[in-house]
């Protein structure tokens, strides 16, 4: 309540600094009808949500890129996915949840084929990429409504506000330009914070679209990584385990002989 209190006080205060005031922006404002005056602060809402999500996002995307810039780098030079356990064990971004998902894979088909470990573990890694990817989009959709529609809602509160003049003017019974310019003025204001709030929502999501496409390429080479040396690993595995085999079955036929003579 007090802030209410407070607010009407400072609203009231404001509106009698600038009443009969037409050259100013304020003044328009104050002077505007009720609906062009929603026109002008839901469109001046919306640009200072545009302003913060595309600040957000271009700090989260370049968050997001150094991370995972750095742990490509680090699993590349080790090269496995059991060198890298360590390290991404509990390490945060979209490559340690790779390797989680990887290594948790590996274990729940520790007696399954190859094959199948491979096709599961990529479905698991695609899943990951498109929940980060999909992480990094939150948002721009308000960047994509706002460009489109604020012109016209602007042009809504201008259509209004000439109408209002038009009325006038029919109750005064005068074309004089000193007594409709003001409301027509308040009305094309309308259509100036529309714009205000559309051109950059634009250029941002552009901005925002071409950055999310650079990390969307990022996280399908780090898959690429993964899925590689789990690849690797599986082969190196299958080996060793060919190695053994064929190193006991050559202990067992030199044991035969000694078992006959004896």
């Amino acid at each position: 309540m007090d802030f209410l209190t407070n607010f009407s006080g400072w609203y009231a205060g404001l509106e009698a600094t600038y009443a009969g005031d037409h050259m100013t922006p304020m003044g328009m404002y104050f002077a505007a009808d009720i609906v062009v005056k929603s026109v002008m602060v839901s469109l001046a809402v919306a640009s200072v949500l545009v302003w913060g999500i595309f600040a957000s996002r271009l700090v989260l995307l370049a968050l997001a890129r150094w991370r995972i810039r750095r742990n490509y780098r680090a699993l590349n030079v080790a090269g496995g996915l059991g060198p890298a356990a360590d390290r991404f064990a509990k390490g945060r971004g979209v490559v340690s949840a790779m390797v989680r998902a990887a290594q948790a894979e590996v274990r729940a088909s520790k007696d399954g084929e190859k094959a199948g470990i491979k096709d599961r573990t990529d479905s698991a890694l695609d899943r990951i990429g498109a929940g980060a990817t999909r992480a990094m989009q939150r948002g721009t959709s308000v960047l994509a409504i706002t460009g489109s529609s604020a012109p016209f809602i602007g042009l809504f509160g201008t259509v209004w506000g000439i109408m209002n003049s038009f009325i006038a003017i029919a109750e005064t019974n005068t074309t004089n330009l000193a007594v409709v310019a003001p409301g027509i003025a308040e009305a094309l204001l309308a259509t100036a914070i529309g714009l205000v709030a559309a051109i950059p929502a634009v250029i941002f999501y552009n901005i925002l679209a071409r950055a999310t496409g650079s990390y969307k390429a990022m996280v399908a080479d780090s898959a690429a990584l993964v899925s590689r040396h789990l690849s690797r690993d599986l082969d190196l595995e299958k080996t060793r385990v060919a190695v053994q085999d064929m190193a006991q079955d050559k202990v067992t036929v030199a044991a035969e002989p000694a078992k006959a003579a004896a």
